[in-house]
Order: structure tokens, then sequence, then C-alpha cells
């Protein structure tokens, strides 16, 4: 019994010694030199300011931001744990394995059995086993064949499949599988923080316009009551009649009109962008009411987005996250074809056990005491495993399709982004020259009325015209931002 115990204790010790534990931590970091530029919600319509803030948030910092601390972007970050844990669990398929087997018969004071089968297991890669053994049985009605001797029965041994799971079987399948989860769980989080980041920008965007409009309707306001205060001067004088300081009064209304429209977008473009900051244990975070955007940020976008044409031109398409993510389905999809293929091939499982009944002696295993057995199985029609096998093919087959398809989507789409940011390019340069020559033709108006040789219909009407010019140049900064967040978003630049 003594040494039964020193047998198990010495097995367990190898069980323990193999057994693994994968942990997977992700670190980040941040760059907190504005924090002070933002403000905690505690509660609705409550906010406490956490110090001094700066002027504005720029787009990298905001992104930066959102990449550390916005839960949607910790959610991704959960697929590549789960992965992980997943792995962990295919590999428990190769893990040692402790049996213990004992059964007793009393029955009128007669020992019909008294049975103990204990055993070992270690798994290894291609089907193969290895096993150590212990049996310890007694009794008046024993089977003859599992008589042992009084010390008990060692056994040492080995079992191998060959032939349908010797190459492939289901738990190297499995392991080889999740291994393959792992690496496509890491393409699959960059596509979903992408996603969060290109919605993140995109918001910034909106805010960075609609503060521009807000100041383009801010600055000719001021322009139309300095203009109504000098023509209710000159109609007092005698100067001028009644009738333009109407007109006047009627231009500050409407720009009124349109500042008060430009300063509802631009609260609900803040409030929309404070959806996407959040702080350290999910506390939600709302701007400051003086902090405002970047308005260099079409100087700085590449550089935030990493969009520069150097980078776009050198990017290889097939190392492309959803391509990437595909590559790995197809490698899962290959192994389970080689899984359905050996199953076509018969199986042949072996059995070879050294016994010896004491572990006491140098020659305690000989080659004269052995238990060994062998089982054959041999499909016949194989027409389960011959469908699967043709199934396994087609889903191959169908996933190249997609890959190809999406690979010549992706190329197309990032060379039609490209020629868009050019003409967009073009288009600004030509609205700039707009905005400058309007801006010089309502200058020159001004003039002529300040000569009185112009009305102040002709001067709105140059404002107006002024102001139109203004708003699309800045429609087309934020189409061209929206555009790059596009080619960011299409590249799943991480």
């Amino acid at each position: 019994m003594k040494n039964f115990i020193l047998f198990f204790l010495v097995g367990f010790g190898i069980m323990k010694a193999q057994t693994a534990t994968d942990s997977t931590e992700v670190n980040s970091s941040l760059e907190t030199n504005s924090i002070d530029s933002l403000v905690v919600s505690k509660e609705l319509n409550n906010t406490v300011p956490l110090g001094t803030f700066d002027d504005f948030i720029s787009l990298s910092e905001f992104l930066s931001y959102v990449k550390t601390f916005h839960p949607i972007v910790k959610q991704a970050n959960l697929i590549v744990t789960e992965s992980d844990i997943k792995r962990l669990k295919s590999r428990g398929a190769f893990d040692p394995k402790l049996e213990v087997d004992y059964a007793t018969k009393q029955f009128k004071s007669k020992e019909y059995y008294d049975k103990l089968n204990a055993t070992f297991k270690i798994p290894v890669w291609y089907g193969v086993g290895v096993k150590a053994n212990y049996e310890n049985n007694d009794g008046e009605y024993l089977n003859p064949e599992s008589t042992t001797p009084t010390d008990g029965l060692y056994g040492l041994g080995v079992t191998a499949s060959i032939g349908g799971n010797m190459l492939m079987n289901q738990r190297m399948a499995d392991v080889k599988q999740a291994k393959n989860y792992q690496k496509q769980a890491l393409e699959e989080q960059k596509i979903l923080v992408n996603n969060i980041l290109y919605d993140a920008a995109n918001t910034y965007f909106d805010w960075l316009r609609f503060y521009n409009e807000r100041k383009i309707h801010e600055s000719f306001l001021t322009n139309a009551e300095s203009r109504f205060v000098a023509i209710k001067k000159s109609f007092y004088s005698g100067e001028m009649a009644a009738v333009d300081t109407l007109e006047a009064n009627i231009a500050i209304g409407n720009r009124k009109l349109n500042l008060e429209k430009a300063n509802i977008k631009y609260i609900k473009a803040t409030l929309n962008l404070s959806n996407f900051l959040w702080l350290e244990n999910n506390v939600p975070v709302e701007l400051n009411s003086t902090i405002i955007p970047d308005t260099l940020t079409i100087k700085n976008v590449d550089t935030a987005l990493n969009t520069s044409k150097i980078e776009t031109e050198q990017f290889d398409i097939t190392e492309h996250p959803k391509l990437k993510a595909l590559g790995f389905k197809t490698e899962n999809l290959e192994i389970e074809r080689k899984l359905k293929f050996n199953k076509l091939l018969p199986t042949i499982e072996g059995e070879y056990n050294f016994l010896s009944g004491s572990l006491g002696n140098d020659n305690a295993f000989g080659l004269d005491n052995y238990k060994a057995g062998i089982k054959v199985s041999v499909p016949i029609f194989i027409r389960k495993e011959r469908s699967d096998l043709k199934l396994s093919k087609l889903k191959i087959e169908a996933l190249n399709y997609e890959r190809s398809t999406q690979q010549l989507s992706i190329a197309n789409k990032v060379n039609g982004l490209l020629q868009e940011l050019n003409s967009f390019e073009s288009q600004i340069d030509f609205s700039k020259i707009l905005v400058r020559d309007y801006g010089a033709l309502s200058k020159a108006e001004q003039r002529k009325f300040n000569l009185g040789e112009s009305s102040i219909f002709y001067v709105n009407i140059r404002e107006s015209k002024q102001i139109e010019a203004e708003l699309k140049y800045t429609q087309l900064i934020n189409n061209y931002l929206k555009t790059k967040a596009k080619l960011y978003n299409s590249l799943v630049i991480f």
C-alpha cells in the first residue's frame, strides 16, 4: 500500500506540474495633459470642474480619451480576453487525468469481491497517450482474469491511434482552431475600436463645423449692429431716410435668427461630443462650455488619423484586418476539412502495457509481463463522412469568394476616397478664392455706401453672398475631414 501511495503521489505531482494558466493583461496609456479641460458629470445638469482648463481640445487628444476610456472600446477588448479563455479551454483536452475506480461487495459474511483500479493518463500530440495503472483485486467470487498479486499489479503503457485519429483528431483540431480564433479576435477588436474612433472623429468634425458657422454669424451680426448705429446717427442728422434704418434693423433681425440657429446646432454638437468622453471606472465626462475645437484641425488631421498619403500608398491591402480575419477563418475551415478527411480512414487503436507486481527492483517492468490490445474500426459506406467533407470544401470555397470580393471592394473604396480627397482639396482652393473675392466685393460696396454712392440694400446683398460663400467653405472643410475619417475607417488604421 505504501508503494501504491508513493506511485500516485508522483503521478499527481506530474499532473500539477503540467497545469498552466494563461492570462492576458491589457495595458493602456494616455497623455493627461489636458484633463483639466473636462468636467465630470455627477448628476444631470450638475458638473464639477476638474481644475483650470486649456483653450481647446485637439482631435488627437480627443481620440486618445476615446481609445483609452470609452466603454465600447473596453468591450472590444473583452473579445480578445474571451479568445484567450477559449484557447485555454481547448488545451484542457491534453490535461493529465487521475482516475480511481473502486468497487466492493459483501453478502452474508462473504467478500464477493474488492476491486481497486487507479489510472494516471497523460495525453500527448498525434493521438498518443501515456498511462500508469495500479490494480489490486481480491474476493471469493473474483473473475480469474482480474486476479492480481497480493501487493497489487502495476502497469506502465502507451496508447496510440493509427489512421483516422493519428494526424488529426478532435482535440488537436480544437487547439489549432482556438489559436486561430485568438488571432482572429485581435483583428476583429481592431475593427470594432476603429469604428468607434471613426464615429468619434465625425462627431468632432461636426462640432468644429458648427463652431466655425457660429463664429461667422457672430462676426456678421457685429457688422450689422455697427452699421445700424451709424445709419441711425445719419438719420437723426437728416442725411438718410427712415427706411434705411428699417432695412438695417431687419438685417440685424435676420443675423440674430441665423446666429440662434447656429448656436443650438453647436450646443447639440457639443453634447454629442460628450457622449464619447469618459474617464476611469466608467465615469462620464462633459466638456466645459469654454472649451472650443482646434481650428487648425485640417492641418493636423493626417497626424491624428495616420492617413498621410505616404502611409496610404505603402499600405498592404493583404494586411487589412478584415482580410486577415477572413484568412484565419479559412485556416480554421481547412483544419475542419482535414478532420473530416481523416474520418474517412480506418481507425486502429492500439494499447501496450508493461506489468509488474512490485516497484522495488530495477527490472520491475520486463518484456515478459504485458497486457496488449488492438481495436480496428473501418467505415463501409462512409456516406456521412463523405458528405461532411464535401460541405467543408464548399464552406472554404464560399469564404475564398468572400475574401476576393472584400479585397477588391476595399481597394476600390480606398482608391475612390483618395480621388475624392484630391477633388475636395481643389474645391477648397476654389472656395477660398471665392470667399476672398466676395469679401473684397463686400468691402468695396461698404466704401461706396460710406461715400453715398450705394444703398444699404446692396451692402446687405453683398454681405449675404459673402456669408453664403464662407458657410460653403466651412461645409467643404467638413466634407474633406469626414472623407479623411472614411479613409481611416476603410483602412482600419489602429
